[in-house]
């Protein structure tokens, strides 16, 4: 039986525990898609008890005594939930079970642990990705950060959980080396990086709760090897724009272009409506979308070759009926399909949702000598920094520089300009 939103009691006849003709009933919690379980205190025979309603069946004074125990258990987990909910600001079901049992005083929060502390994480970024404020991906790496420090926590510690407290510094390199060195999938070292990271993010979370005094790890330095960005250059993405394809290819071909020119990433054009174009302060028409990832705002204005392909696909029948900008695929089949786009342009280079929106930021803006605080506020990034993961020096830009210099510095006769 449901008793709220979040609460669920259910009552199991444990026919496998089945002694003297008698089975127990066990009361199973769950809360948060988390479960406890713990004892009525009651047996009976299985031919009197009914799964369907959760209780047993018949009027004589043992059966109504066995559902007077349901109704009472019932109605004192309720309210031991209800208490619980006012002076905690996550609940899970363990928690209602040993107050119910009386092991957990309600005046005394009990001892914060990393998983409680995770767990709120994820609840809470849930809510956001519900209300379609933060991504879904995102929250997906969340829990594979949880699911990666259980079996650390059994391999390091020999426990299924941590207080809080008891976290110390070197939890961060041990995590780290457990990462890189002992977990059964390979994974590199800056995957291993970002999850010390995001945990760094739940404890920062803790302090600011005030479960914490201080982040044990907050000193603990994340260092990142910088990967080979894939772009294309302009004179690429001229080719593939203009290269004959079937109509699957080409709806994908168009989708990516459009991306190389916006700079949008994959989940972000996915979810794009008309709704998202705007008019400009220069009567233009801009693009203003909030990033999935990130929440923040990414605004542009439209580029000729983006405003093609936007209009290319008004009356398209898959964008009518779905009410989307463009008809874009499923992740995997639209990278499987840039694949194939490759191998017909004859790029060596590997096409994926990622490489549009590099493109963008090198060989459409910084190359072009777009400033890269512009460049930062039209991909939406938090800092400056993240932006300049992209600001490369390409030769074209180098050829830019120095031609600029000479202008300035040199005469046409080749001499030095004396001022």
């Amino acid at each position: 039986m449901k008793v709220n939103e979040k609460l669920s009691i259910l009552f199991l006849l444990e026919k496998s525990k089945l002694k003297d003709g008698l089975a127990p009933i066990t009361i199973r919690l769950t809360l948060n898609c988390k479960r406890a379980e713990l004892s009525l205190g009651k047996k009976i025979s299985p031919g009197l008890w009914s799964q369907e309603t959760n209780r047993a069946a018949g009027k004589t004074a043992e059966v109504q005594a066995i559902n007077n125990a349901i109704d009472k258990a019932k109605v004192n987990l309720n309210r031991h939930f209800d208490v619980l909910e006012s002076q905690h600001l996550l609940v899970n079901a363990d928690m209602v079970k040993r107050s119910y049992q009386g092991k957990m005083t309600e005046d005394k929060e009990p001892e914060k642990t990393l998983f409680f502390a995770v767990d709120y994480v994820i609840t809470k970024f849930e809510e956001k990705v519900n209300k379609n404020k933060r991504s879904a991906g995102t929250l997906k790496r969340w829990r594979t950060l949880r699911n990666k420090l259980v079996p650390f926590l059994k391999h390091e510690y020999r426990k299924t959980d941590l207080n809080l407290k008891d976290i110390r510094f070197a939890f961060a390199e041990d995590f780290l080396d457990y990462l890189m060195l002992t977990d059964t999938n390979e994974i590199s070292s800056n995957t291993a990086m970002k999850y010390v990271k995001n945990t760094k993010q739940v404890l920062k979370k803790c302090v600011e709760r005030g479960w914490l005094t201080i982040n044990p790890i907050q000193e603990f330095s994340c260092t990142y090897d910088q990967p080979e960005r894939e772009r294309l250059t302009m004179h690429e993405i001229m080719d593939m724009y203009n290269k004959p394809l079937i109509t699957r290819l080409r709806e994908v071909r168009d989708v990516y272009i459009f991306c190389c020119f916006t700079g949008f990433a994959y989940s972000d054009v996915y979810s794009m409506e008309p709704t998202d174009i705007i008019r400009g302060i220069d009567g233009k028409n801009w693009i203003l979308k909030e990033r999935q990832k990130t929440d923040n705002t990414e605004t542009l204005p439209l580029l000729p070759i983006a405003q093609e392909i936007v209009d290319k696909y008004k009356q398209h029948r898959y964008c009518l009926a779905n009410h989307c900008l463009l008809p874009v695929n499923t992740n995997q089949r639209y990278n499987a399909y840039l694949k194939e786009i490759a191998a017909i342009c004859g790029f060596k280079k590997e096409l994926t949702t990622h490489t549009a929106r590099h493109t963008f930021a090198t060989t459409v803006t910084l190359e072009n000598d777009v400033p890269i605080e512009t460049v930062s506020k039209m991909l939406g990034h938090n800092s400056i920094r993240t932006t300049q993961i992209y600001a490369k020096i390409t030769q074209k830009k180098v050829s830019n520089n120095m031609k600029d210099l000479e202008k300035r510095i040199f005469g046409e006769d080749g001499l030095l300009k004396v001022s």
